[in-house]
């Protein structure tokens, strides 16, 4: 489907999606219920569709790159670009996040009834175990880890595999020639799931808006909006930064993955809009064996919009009980939230589980987490597309390093 059409498709959808949930919402309260359940039934098909995709399409373009890059010296120099460029990025949507929230202080500002300090959400704590971490990194298996959607693992194997390709050199040739037919299949195969694009942002919005309708943004519209806000200033100081590298081509760039980050904002999902960013990111320059390589990678350690929310979240929480955190407390709280947040790959409502693995170690009440559970697919939206264009930038920025951005 053509990008364009696609584009005022999703846009469609996802305003039919928010009459029609409002609709429901208001006029008839007593079927909000059952059409919300129905509803959700076409983001649901379409999220496991692209799930569907993203084993295959990882492993198989992840290989291939690595196979292309020829030896493993230009694999570990284009791994440690990359690796800098996220742990960079990572620094500076933590900061932003800790300090915009400091200066706006929704938490304070908002004056909202307070959950009950004893009160536990119904979020597992489970962000901060070490043994969980390298547990959620390393597969048992490539089959366990493929039939759970397991995005790390999938690159810790695909990383070992490629390495070993380039290694035998032509022995392997015909399995990476295998290999690179199948990734253009999947491409090929995600052209057709993205037909169902704008039905699943219709189907998602339109639940979401028909349960909670729009009152729930009206309530918490302070926090949303200064939440958004924080977000574009990050987009403006990563693509700022970006343009240092690979110059005014940037707002090119931004342009060139319209489609993903709206689909991403749309669905609240960053891993629906891989495939059609890997494909945008090769139409606007990007080297293949690059994107291949670090499109993935950055997946598992650049969600740079999660990342600001979780100082951003754990800091309005905070307020909102009143409690004072030392600027020594909010760094250590950042250095926290900097290790935690590489393991968020894969994980359902990664965010919450780092956040409230994180509220503890600070004495801060975890029962704060209800303020946020009834808004937070709204935020999601606004964390998986600035995900979209942090991986984006990546890619393009190694590239340009690289020598390989035409």
């Amino acid at each position: 489907m053509h990008s364009t059409r696609l584009t005022k498709l999703i846009l469609l959808g996802l305003t039919f999606g928010v009459l029609t949930g409002f609709v429901v919402y208001t006029w008839f309260p007593e079927y909000a219920s059952g059409f919300a359940a129905t509803a959700d039934l076409l983001p649901a098909v379409f999220l496991r569709l692209i799930k569907m995709i993203i084993a295959p399409l990882v492993f198989s373009t992840l290989v291939v790159g690595i196979a292309k890059m020829g030896d493993l010296g230009t694999v570990g120099r284009v791994g440690l670009k990359a690796l800098g460029w996220f742990i960079f990025a990572s620094l500076i949507s933590l900061s932003l996040g800790l300090v915009l929230v400091n200066l706006l202080k929704p938490g304070i500002a908002m004056h909202i009834a307070l959950p009950d300090s004893s009160t536990h959400a119904e979020v597992a704590a489970t962000g901060l175990s070490l043994k969980d971490f390298i547990g959620h990194t390393f597969p048992v298996s490539i089959a366990d880890a493929m039939a759970r959607n397991e995005i790390l693992q999938i690159v810790v194997f695909a990383l070992f595999f490629g390495a070993a390709a380039a290694a035998l050199g032509e022995r392997a040739r015909s399995l990476i020639d295998v290999l690179d037919a199948i990734a253009h299949v999947m491409l090929k195969v995600t052209s057709y799931v993205m037909l169902f694009a704008p039905l699943a942002v219709f189907g998602a919005l339109a639940a979401t808006v028909a349960q909670q309708g729009l009152g729930v943004i009206r309530v918490y519209g302070l926090f949303m909006g200064e939440f958004y806000l924080a977000l574009l200033v990050l987009w403006t100081l990563l693509l700022a930064l970006g343009s240092l590298v690979i110059g005014p081509r940037v707002l090119q760039l931004l342009r060139g993955v319209r489609d993903p980050l709206l689909l991403a904002f749309s669905t609240a999902s960053s891993e629906a809009a891989y495939p059609k960013t890997l494909e945008q990111l090769e139409r606007f320059g990007c080297s293949n064996r690059i994107a291949s390589f670090v499109l993935p990678i950055g997946y598992s350690f650049n969600l740079d919009g999660s990342m600001m929310y979780c100082t951003f979240a754990s800091l309005f929480i905070a307020q909102a009980y009143g409690i004072h955190l030392s600027m020594g407390q909010q760094i250590l709280m950042l250095a926290i939230l900097m290790l935690t947040s590489k393991g968020m790959a894969g994980v359902p409502r990664a965010s919450l589980v780092v956040i409230a693995a994180t509220l503890p170690q600070f004495n801060i009440p975890e029962g704060g987490l209800l303020l946020l559970l009834g808004i937070d697919h709204f935020l999601d939206m606004g964390r998986s597309a600035t995900n979209v264009v942090g991986n984006s930038l990546a890619v393009a920025v190694v590239s340009r390093w690289e020598g390989e951005l035409r």
